[in-house]
């Protein structure tokens, strides 16, 4: 026997329907808008902030810091400051850093930096790996790069999302994003004073 399908009639728009259509595009709006507000930011973003960031002028002589390292909960869990001094021969500079942390530890690191043009910069040091790769655009510098760190006596690498935004000449405000395998451990900030 032959299958007749019946030919179907326009949905009437009902106050049930009206409100379940409103719903599901507030829906797919407000689904979207979160998607665009966690987009990750990029240095392009800050191009047209002041004053303009560059390596060579902010970290030339001496400068200090101020720090805290905090867990994924969001706990304080060091403090520290940085003496800072930088010197730069053309388009190589060195950075010399001497930490000092609130439980009474020292560590120095010495980045060896080097400006490749159009914002780019690379950086390296003895608890790096391989390669930082730098891009400033405006009065902001995004680094990305791999860290050795001593834990519980053993070193493993964690990946750095580090953001560098220049306040004014003198101060300059750093966050560092510590993660492992996609997971964040924790957040490092900064704030960086020239005399």
């Amino acid at each position: 026997m032959p299958h007749t399908i019946a030919p179907t009639q326009p949905c009437a728009m009902t106050p049930d329907n009206t409100r379940r259509r409103r719903l599901g595009l507030g829906t797919l709006a407000l689904s979207a808008a979160l998607l665009l507000g966690c987009a990750t930011p990029i240095p392009s973003d800050y191009a047209a902030e002041k004053p303009t960031l560059q390596l060579r002028n902010y970290f030339n002589g001496p400068m200090l810091a101020h720090g805290m390292f905090t867990d994924r909960s969001g706990r304080v869990v060091k403090r520290f400051t940085v003496e800072l001094v930088g010197r730069w021969q053309g388009a190589n500079g060195v950075l010399e850093e001497d930490f000092k942390y609130s439980d009474g530890t020292t560590q120095r690191r010495v980045w060896r930096l080097q400006e490749l043009g159009g914002g780019r910069y690379t950086g390296e040091a003895d608890d790096v790996v391989g390669v930082a790769q730098g891009q400033a655009a405006g009065n902001a510098l995004n680094w990305r790069y791999t860290m050795r760190l001593p834990v519980d006596g053993r070193d493993i690498e964690v990946q750095f999302d580090d953001w560098m935004y220049l306040v004014d000449e003198r101060v300059m405000i750093n966050k560092a994003v510590m993660s492992k395998f996609g997971v964040t451990l924790g957040e490092v900030t900064l704030s960086f004073t020239k005399p």
